[in-house]
């Protein structure tokens, strides 16, 4: 209620009309939502919406940047407990499943900005959640545990592609028609494989 009393009513108005696009994007598609349907929903005078956003890809990358979950994950995973890198992603991996599972609109606006936008709100968004991120991944590069030589960067994005991988193979092979073993499988399966790989480990 604080934070409501503190903020201008410029400022509540275009919290309305993000949230208000938040649930037409999720339930009914970007394409199929229009400016005047976000202006209802939010009660804002269709005109009135243009002095807050310009367009409706303004809004939408407003709202990926405000309802993206890693803001809230990041900081979490600093404080990460593990006494090696193998502990930390397994630790870490929990921390995010747990997270967004309560977070079912994730992979929609996920869908929506590759299919709609082909990713082109993407840098935006990593330049505004990369500062939280920054502890995480320093934390990330210091444990101990073995690393292969291979590029920090590059880690990170096997690490986020993996994450992304879970959610989006949950989403295509949920039906109960498909085999057990590819229905029901955790982050911390995909995680195991981001560790250890899918070789062997064979000594010579």
């Amino acid at each position: 209620m604080a934070d409501e009393i503190t903020l201008s009513k410029g400022e509540r108005t275009r919290q309305a009309i993000i949230e208000a696009a938040h649930e037409l994007f999720v339930g009914q598609g970007y394409s199929a939502t229009s400016m005047r349907q976000i202006a209802t929903r939010a009660g804002v005078a269709l005109g009135g919406i243009y002095n807050h956003f310009g367009s409706k890809d303004e809004i939408f990358q407003a709202l990926v940047i405000a309802k993206h979950p890693y803001a809230q994950i990041f900081p979490v995973l600093e404080k990460v407990p593990g006494a090696n890198v193998e502990e930390f992603v397994r630790n870490a991996a929990q921390i995010i499943q747990d997270e967004l599972g309560h977070r079912p609109d994730f992979m929609k606006l996920v869908f929506i900005e590759i299919v709609e936008f082909g990713g082109s709100h993407f840098p935006k968004l990593m330049e505004t959640i990369y500062p939280s991120a920054v502890p995480m991944l320093a934390r990330f590069a210091g444990s101990p545990g073995g690393l292969r030589p291979i590029s920090m960067p590059l880690l990170q994005r096997v690490f986020l592609g993996s994450i992304i991988a879970y959610y989006m193979t949950s989403i295509l092979m949920s039906h109960a028609s498909l085999p057990a073993e590819m229905r029901n499988t955790s982050l911390a399966d995909f995680m195991d494989i981001y560790l250890h790989g899918i070789l062997e480990n064979q000594k010579s």
